[in-house]
């Protein structure tokens, strides 16, 4: 999706930096030569490469107008299955990469009064699945911080959105974007039917990139964008249901909920 993103934007005439941990990867990957790419060799889970980044990015460009923290990758296993350093390792990406880039780049949003921060979560942020639970930690941990950054940072007249998508036919489902625990425990049955049911939808997936990177540059011009955006019928339905099941549980339990007030 990120790759889907670069290359729309450059052939629309925008200015990217765009970041890997690999910079010849990335530079054959996105296979355009202009002035207005400018690839970079990040570790996110390094603050000072982060740092470096951002101000070549300024020195260069002048300005950094929107950002994307679309790191990330996917693991699966129960928490019992999941080790310590599996589960670190995962947080060190997907929640401690994005706060790097947020950390880093809110001083020059800050001094110039503008900027859009997008932050791409999952419907596994809002609406998880069986055998997913430290993929959607991480990724509730990035709809969390992402609703509390745009109230702390509106003043500096710089907006926030976190992007919930569905099943996009990217490169997720494979061995690149997601991994699984190494040691497994036989008796989740319910949690290794879950991950052979999602091993099979690769390449089937609903979700277009191509339409997905449309979106993000869409988001970027809108004058009020979204604070929060289910990207995707799967997740669109996703999140109604969870919505419809916690409006039956605040109803239900209403009398239970308030019953420890003064």
């Amino acid at each position: 999706m990120g790759l889907a993103l670069v290359k729309n934007l450059l052939d629309q005439g925008y200015r990217v930096a765009a970041t890997s941990r690999n910079l010849r990867q990335l530079i054959e990957a996105v296979g355009i030569e202009s002035a207005d790419f400018l690839p970079l060799e990040v570790n996110l889970g390094d603050e000072e490469s982060v740092q470096e980044s951002i101000d070549k990015t300024c020195h260069i460009f002048k300005t950094i107008d929107v950002v994307v923290n679309n790191a990330g990758y996917g693991i699966g296993g129960s928490i019992e299955e999941l080790t310590d350093e599996e589960t670190r390792n995962s947080f060190d990406v997907n929640v401690f990469g994005t706060l790097n880039v947020i950390r880093n780049v809110m001083p020059y949003l800050r001094a110039q009064k503008s900027g859009h921060i997008i932050n791409i979560s999952s419907i596994a942020g809002f609406a998880p699945g069986t055998g997913w639970s430290i993929y959607a930690a991480t990724k509730f941990a990035v709809v969390g911080l992402s609703e509390v950054l745009a109230e702390d940072v509106k003043e500096f007249g710089v907006k926030v959105t976190v992007v919930m998508p569905g099943a996009f036919r990217t490169s997720f489902l494979t061995e690149d974007s997601l991994v699984y625990a190494a040691g497994s425990v036989g008796a989740y049955e319910a949690v290794a039917a879950s991950h052979a049911r999602y091993n099979s939808w690769n390449g089937t997936q609903s979700g277009d990139p191509e339409k997905a990177a449309n979106l993000f540059i869409k988001l970027s011009h809108m004058e009020n964008p979204p604070l929060r955006l289910f990207m995707g019928t799967d997740a669109r339905d996703r999140a109604l249901k969870k919505i419809e099941i916690l409006t039956e549980e605040l109803d239900s339990l209403s009398a239970l909920s308030i019953s420890t007030d003064y």
